[in-house]
């Protein structure tokens, strides 16, 4: 997949993500983007996600324009524990079409990968499409990106629809 621009990606892991991650940030390197490893430095099989995801998320949120990649077994709790940061829109993805799917509807600025779902070469892939991938930026997913953002900040639900 040819790669529109280069970004800075922030990636965090726990244990089982830890080799993924590892070949994640040589091969998003070799690619040209702007890669920052969050953590793990040393494969622990007791870590937790919660920190590294959580770290990946914060700097993701903090540095406009720059994406995310939160890695573990499933990518599930991954992906829960970056949505906890405020302003944090993760997405898990499963395939190409997911990750592309993230970004160009929901705006998703970190992407959930399992590393027992995937391969490395699949992972590369998936990752790459998310990167690739830029915000359609249509009105009916601002929109909805926007009732999301408002109810994070306020505590309010959204309107339920009438019809």
């Amino acid at each position: 997949m040819a790669m529109l621009h280069a970004v800075r990606v922030y990636l965090g892991s726990d244990h089982a993500g830890f080799e993924l991650k590892v070949f994640l940030v040589e091969h998003l390197t070799s690619l040209g983007h702007d890669v920052v490893d969050v953590g793990p430095d040393v494969f622990d099989t007791d870590d937790d996600y919660p920190p590294f995801c959580i770290a990946t998320a914060r700097r993701v949120v903090a540095d406009p324009g720059s994406l995310g990649v939160v890695i573990g077994g499933s990518g599930n709790g991954e992906q829960i524990s970056a949505n906890k940061v405020v302003g944090c829109r993760a997405a898990l993805a499963w395939s190409t079409e997911t990750a592309g799917l993230a970004r160009e509807h929901n705006d998703a600025q970190v992407v959930g990968i399992g590393a027992r779902m995937h391969s490395p070469a699949e992972a590369g892939e998936i990752v790459e499409a998310f990167l690739a991938t830029p915000f359609s930026g249509g009105e009916r997913h601002s929109r909805r990106i926007r009732q999301i953002s408002d109810f994070e900040t306020t505590g309010e639900p959204p309107p339920i629809s009438a019809s």
